[in-house]
């Protein structure tokens, strides 16, 4: 027997209606919202969604809905390494896949906390990367870890490997620094002290003080919004292998 999945973990779109005791927002309000899909209900991929208000907020001023819709899991994610990174102002974060949307998002959040950020970029992309409030951007490449101590010769004091590196990125991290993987990790151990902390952002769905945090840095500017491409349901697949492919400039979204 087999069932159907409905995949997706953002959302943006129009209240239809809301549960009793529910005041915060009100049918017609245009919001978005942060969707688990591991769950009988299924995901964000389809027409009609029914969320916990704690997962939901107001989309951001002067946005559509295709744009917002690419802001609440990536923001959470983002938020939830720095939160599990536990940095100081003043301390070093170094992100891999630095013109990636989690990147942006990490790094946007990263400085507004008063820590100091080292990223990797394509050549044609550093100016981008600095754009989002990278202090240092190295050349992306397989000496990833040695751009890195070329700049900072301690290390940083922790990781966020949004370009899944693995330990070929240890290097770049000071002794009992912290490395954050982005896709899990399994058992394998880490070196010289360095404590491996995966993210666990399913637990922080319903985060509504970030989700605000999140259309504040939008509003503000911080963060940019980027729409790759927009595709029609019955072509849920084709936007599935546009985001696997990846794409600096932002993400797919489906329209119902």
């Amino acid at each position: 027997m087999t069932s159907n999945i409905v995949p997706g973990l953002d959302a943006a779109g129009v209240i239809e209606s809301v549960g009793p005791g529910v005041s915060r927002l009100h049918p017609g309000q245009k919001v978005i919202a942060a969707v688990n899909p591991v769950r009988p209900e299924g995901g964000a991929q389809a027409q009609h969604i029914v969320v916990p208000v704690a997962s939901v907020v107001p989309i951001p001023e002067g946005v559509s809905l295709a744009q917002a819709s690419i802001l609440s899991m990536t923001g959470l994610t983002a938020l939830n390494a720095l939160e599990i990174a536990g940095l100081k102002k003043g301390q070093i974060l170094a992100v891999s896949g630095g013109a990636g949307l989690l990147a942006q998002y990490a790094i946007a959040a990263a400085k507004r906390q008063g820590i100091k950020v080292i990223a990797d970029a394509k050549p044609a992309d550093a100016e981008m990367v600095r754009g989002y409030g990278a202090d240092i951007v190295v050349e992306r490449g397989p000496g990833f870890a040695k751009a890195i101590r070329r700049e900072l010769p301690n290390g940083v004091d922790a990781l966020l490997d949004a370009a899944s590196l693995g330990e070929e990125s240890f290097a770049a991290i000071r002794d009992g620094g912290i490395y954050i993987p982005v896709r899990g990790w399994g058992d394998k151990p880490a070196e010289r002290g360095i404590k491996i902390k995966p993210m666990t952002v399913s637990a922080v769905l319903e985060r509504s003080e970030w989700l605000e945090l999140l259309r504040n840095m939008v509003a503000s500017g911080e963060i940019k919004l980027r729409v790759v491409e927009e595709y029609a349901p019955t072509k849920a697949a084709d936007a599935q292998r546009a985001l696997v492919a990846g794409s600096p400039r932002g993400r797919p979204v489906i329209l119902f």
